[in-house]
């Protein structure tokens, strides 16, 4: 299976992070070929052997590994001994510091985040799409990570993975109201009567108000390069689900 290691988390040895491409699974079209979701119509046979293919290529057990029931809520859950791979809960955030215990966020568009503190050895994956960010999902996630497991923000390394980008994230006049309202105009663009949002503004807004410098950003826009990721958007909403996974050693 074809994979993107974000260069921020490369240097720490005792974890393995990347986001999947579509490329290199089983999975028949429209879900052409790594589609790692189970809720979006795909085989599951296939689906489990796109799973056991990442397993493999990145060296966990697969039915240690946490996803979740992504929802567009500003819900985090702390991930202990009680959850596993049939068991995802139903949240837009993992946290833990549990090692060899591998966290997932999917997305076709939205943005997966991935979280590291090297300091107190703790991991995090969110899934923010536009609610997600308007709800301050990952300051939210941030601010859990500090109550449950000390993280200091200073030291957190986050990486936004790739995404639908304001070139192509098209949205309307009631969607930039809330936006404006929020005080994220600068994540708006308008050409001739459309508008359109860019989420990794707002995201790194909300990082740069925190004063988080440790930053990475996967610039492909999921959209403009749907031959290499799935899109919501792109794929007329009929597609799978790309990844992002972070495992603590």
């Amino acid at each position: 299976m074809k994979t993107v290691s974000p260069s921020l988390l490369s240097y720490f040895p005792d974890i393995t992070a990347a986001f999947t491409t579509r490329e290199g699974g089983v999975s028949e079209s429209p879900y052409t070929s790594a589609n790692l979701a189970f809720h979006v119509g795909d085989k599951v046979c296939d689906v489990i052997a796109n799973h056991d293919a990442l397993a493999q290529s990145l060296g966990y057990d697969r039915h240690s590994l946490i996803h979740m029931r992504q929802i567009h809520s500003d819900r985090i859950v702390i991930v202990d001994e009680t959850l596993n791979f049939d068991t995802p809960p139903e949240c837009d955030a993992l946290i833990t510091n549990r090692s060899n215990t591998p966290l997932m966020v999917m997305s076709a568009d939205c943005t997966g985040i991935l979280i590291y503190d090297p300091i107190h050895t703790a991991i995090g994956a969110v899934h923010a799409g536009r609610s997600g960010a308007l709800n301050a999902i990952l300051p939210k996630t941030i601010d859990a990570m500090n109550q449950t497991f000390g993280s200091h923000k200073e030291d957190l390394c986050i990486v936004l993975g790739p995404s639908i980008g304001g070139c192509c994230y098209e949205i309307n006049e009631t969607i930039a109201s809330e936006c404006e309202e929020k005080g994220y105009s600068c994540a708006l663009r308008r050409e001739d009567k459309k508008l359109f949002l860019d989420v990794n503004t707002i995201l790194l807004m909300q990082l740069k108000r925190l004063g988080i410098e440790k930053i990475e950003v996967i610039q492909e826009c999921t959209s403009c390069h749907h031959d290499r990721y799935f899109s919501y958007r792109a794929d007329k909403q009929h597609t799978g689900r790309i990844a992002g996974i972070i495992i603590l050693r």
